[in-house]
């Protein structure tokens, strides 16, 4: 089948009270329109076209892959019927089937609109509307039927009788239109009560020229839900979470505590997996198989391989952390950082744009940053890299097997040879060579019986006499 779709994209969301485009609000970390356009190219179209209102531009610089895309612009909100008038210009020379949906569905699956579209085919209909059976029709177009069974037209609830208003099978905004009959769109009136042009009338339109359609009752309610208002948005997140939870569960990803977790629907986890309570899954993140992600761990757009283990109140950025290795707790990798496999960032340790060999331990209370260390290093608690001279940034460079011993600044750029020691203490401002032994601290000197001194006596004796009156 010859496949267009097109998406109506120009809703303001008014009632989602924000300036952003209703479209591209974030669902777990994806813009409503993308679930969309992502349910869409599993059909492979030939084309799609993006129906914008005033945000057009928004729209454009939001989507990272516009290939097959054409946008129209719907100057003012004159309706659904005029929004797909406006898209016709960009379906010149196509003939086939033209696929309508909203782009306020993030929940709509591939699955349904690909069979939805087997039984336009099959039916070999001019117009086709996706419909389903609500709960609470609400606010929904009702379809209503001839006496044999056959779409007749769509009626919006505003224009309802109260008979009508009973029927559960409702519109679900989704049509199949031939190219050949997208020319009725031009014999849609303005609905009397709000002056707009509404595509539901197409239906009829279409029965009273003698056309081929009707209304295919498929698909579940959530996938149809319109995303109006933060309430319906919440709601809409809720039931987005739920289907990526029972993805990666089916795959064999174990969850504990389900409902603290957030994942970006980008995200990817391998099997075997742990992931614990309160863990913030962001953006292009990829986690590998047999993690362990431990509570109140957020992680954006990095990679973890197999085996890794992230522990408790960590933070990683646009970070890579190897197979095998273990961060936190509270640690923070931040951006174009690379952890080594089976290398050991430990607890209050902050890392910034360097490299981590493997097996490599920095084990506490640390800062590495534009750093490039070596593999099998130690990394002694308070250990920092001075990176910075105030007006740029400067590399550290710490090779194979160095032992750096707690409490060293080096004062970049520095270099530190192959298996060389540096003792605790040290302040380190030149090269050290392979295997030599770095020292800076001052000698230490100790002055015999200096705390007995009169004066110092004295002050000791007074301040166990304030320490006695403040008990």
């Amino acid at each position: 089948m010859k496949l267009a779709c097109v998406v109506l994209a120009a809703g303001l969301g008014t009632r989602m009270k924000s300036s952003l485009p209703k479209v591209l609000h974030r669902l777990h970390g994806v813009p409503m329109l993308r679930y969309v356009l992502n349910a869409l190219r599993t059909l492979h179209p030939q084309k799609i076209v993006i129906v914008a209102g005033k945000n057009i531009q928004d729209i454009k610089e939001s989507l990272n892959d516009t290939a097959k895309i054409a946008f129209a612009r719907q100057i003012e909100a004159k309706g659904t019927g005029d929004a797909l008038l406006k898209a016709v210009p960009s379906l010149k020379g196509f003939k086939g089937a033209v696929l309508v949906v909203n782009g306020d569905t993030p929940l709509i699956t591939g699955s349904t609109l690909k069979n939805f579209l087997s039984l336009h085919k099959r039916k070999r209909n001019e117009v086709s509307v996706l419909s389903f059976e609500s709960r609470d029709p609400g606010s929904y177009g009702r379809i209503i039927r001839d006496n044999k069974g056959r779409a007749a037209f769509i009626v919006e609830q505003r224009d309802a009788t109260e008979t009508q208003k009973t029927i559960r099978e409702v519109n679900s905004g989704v049509y199949a239109i031939e190219s050949g009959a997208l020319p009725l769109l031009k014999e849609i009136k303005p609905n009397k009560s709000k002056g707009e042009y509404y595509l539901t009338d197409i239906v009829g339109i279409a029965r009273d020229k003698g056309l081929r359609l009707d209304a295919f009752c498929a698909g579940f309610e959530d996938e149809f839900m319109g995303v109006n208002t933060i309430e319906e948005f919440e709601n809409a997140g809720r039931i987005m979470k739920r289907r990526i939870i029972k993805k990666f569960s089916d795959r064999g990803v174990h969850f504990i505590e389900k409902d603290s977790i957030f994942i970006s629907s980008d995200t990817e986890i391998g099997a075997d997996t742990n992931v614990y309570p309160n863990v913030h899954l962001e953006g292009k993140t990829s986690i590998g198989k047999r993690c362990t992600i431990y509570p109140n761990v957020r992680i954006l757009d990095s990679i973890i391989e197999d085996g890794a283990v992230i522990k408790d109140s960590t933070l990683i950025e646009e970070a890579i952390v190897k197979r095998n290795a273990s961060v936190g707790p509270f640690a923070h990798i931040r951006p174009g950082s690379v952890i080594g496999e089976k290398a050991k960032i430990g607890n209050f340790v902050e890392v910034k744009k360097s490299v981590i060999g493997p097996g490599t331990k920095a084990s506490h209370l640390s800062y590495l940053g534009d750093a490039l260390i070596g593999k099998d290093v130690n990394i002694g608690a308070g250990t920092i890299t001075c990176n910075y001279d105030g007006h740029k940034k400067h590399i550290t460079t710490i090779e194979d097997g160095v032992f750096v011993g707690s409490d060293t600044q080096f004062i970049a750029p520095v270099k530190i040879g192959k298996g060389a020691f540096v003792g605790a203490g040290s302040t380190i401002t030149v090269d050290v060579p392979s295997h030599a032994l770095a020292l800076s601290r001052v000698k230490q000197r100790n002055i015999e019986g200096w705390a007995l001194k009169p004066q110092l006596k004295g002050r000791s004796e007074k301040a166990k006499v304030k320490n006695r009156v403040k008990r």
